[in-house]
């Protein structure tokens, strides 16, 4: 199931919703303290809870599932399975969210769009195809898609995203969402959720990411479309919600599991609503308690840098550290085997947002917004 998952799914995603505008309007080494006017918390922390369980399936498929553990338990594997549970929330939630957030900005002027969003989102994925395609190079070991030749780099570049293939999707969508935003709603949405039922079902060609491409434009037209519906729903989250919502989401996955229906036509997408549900639901909810939300915000506020940045550093740590750990005896495996996910994926994260105030701090914001006048942020 993993084998069949990271090769249209997941793999990959994802950043700082739809705003390109990420312009690092704070100080080089500072972060956001609250959420912008405007802005719901839940959101926001949604999207750092989607980041999290990104860079975490990540160190699990990447990293964790390639060392040798000789340690008698099944802990990696029970790690593999838990990863696998959260790919039909992960990247749906996150593009729903994206959606929500893109509402406003989809319904500017043209030249507004096509420069902060499209052309935006255009710029960051090749800078940092290009910088990915580098870095890998020089850690062979991680299995990850990546370009070994000028023709690899081009495809990537067109019509068979990378491992950013968030950054392409929002590109795209947001082309789509601008150009059919007077059609009938219908229109677009149905289409849409056939194209991701076909996708889910293989019966569409989705070499490297482009499953995903497909499969979660429903997600995000979704999001911009019924914003206030699922503002509504989050204002009334209940407890009761809460536990009628992750029930469904894990009947979901008992039975899909049960029936190898994962490629069932229709049978994902699906899954995957159920998963959006609960996790707006789990959010709203989350968003009562501050201790726990209010971290998880503002990492939701700032995946950009994580986003773009945490595969070369997971790949840098991979080189360094999967012979040694593999080569630790089965006493001292033991002590690490369960923990090793979260402490990597915290490190991951760490280091990740460590490089980023760090490029801030020596003028290298053009890596993380296109360059050129602010004129489309103070129009938003």
């Amino acid at each position: 199931m993993i084998q069949q998952l990271t090769g249209s799914r997941v793999a990959e995603l994802p950043p700082d919703e739809t705003r390109v505008r990420f312009r690092h309007r704070y100080r080089a080494g500072s972060a956001p303290a609250a959420a912008p006017s405007g802005r719901a918390e839940w959101a926001d922390a949604a999207k750092g809870a989607c980041i999290v369980l990104v860079v975490l399936w990540h160190v699990i498929v990447k990293d964790y599932l390639q060392i040798d553990w000789h340690v008698g338990v099944p802990v990696p594997g029970l790690w593999g399975t838990l990863g696998e549970q959260f790919l039909p929330l992960r990247m749906p939630l996150f593009f729903t969210i994206s959606g929500v957030f893109a509402a406003n900005a989809a319904r500017r002027p043209w030249r507004v769009v096509a420069r902060s969003r499209v052309a935006g989102f255009l710029y960051l994925y090749a800078l940092w195809l290009l910088i990915h395609t580098a870095i890998l190079a020089v850690a062979p070991d991680l299995p990850t898609d990546r370009a070994t030749s000028v023709l690899g780099v081009l495809e990537q570049l067109t019509i068979t995203p990378s491992n950013l293939w968030y950054l392409y999707a929002l590109a795209v969508y947001f082309t789509i969402a601008k150009a059919t935003r007077r059609a009938p709603r219908a229109l677009v949405l149905v289409p849409a959720a056939v194209l991701s039922a076909v996708a889910a079902a293989g019966l569409l060609d989705t070499p490297g990411n482009r499953g995903g491409l497909y499969q979660n434009l429903v997600f995000f037209l979704a999001g911009l479309y019924l914003r206030p519906q699922i503002q509504r729903w989050a204002d009334t989250a209940s407890r009761r919600r809460l536990l009628l919502t992750s029930g469904a989401y894990v009947l979901a996955l008992a039975a899909m599991a049960a029936a190898g229906a994962q490629q069932w036509f229709g049978v994902w997408p699906a899954a995957s609503v159920v998963a959006v549900i609960f996790g707006i639901t789990a959010a709203a909810r989350l968003a009562r308690w501050s201790a726990l939300s209010r971290p998880l915000a503002s990492l939701g506020r700032i995946t950009l840098p994580i986003y773009v940045v945490h595969m070369p550093v997971l790949a840098l740590l991979h080189r360094l550290t999967l012979v040694p750990v593999s080569e630790l005896g089965a006493s001292a495996q033991a002590l690490i085997v369960l923990g090793y996910p979260i402490l990597l994926t915290g490190l991951v994260i760490g280091l990740s947002l460590a490089v980023h105030r760090g490029l801030l701090a020596v003028r290298a914001g053009w890596l993380f917004a296109l360059p050129g006048p602010r004129r489309a942020e103070a129009a938003r």
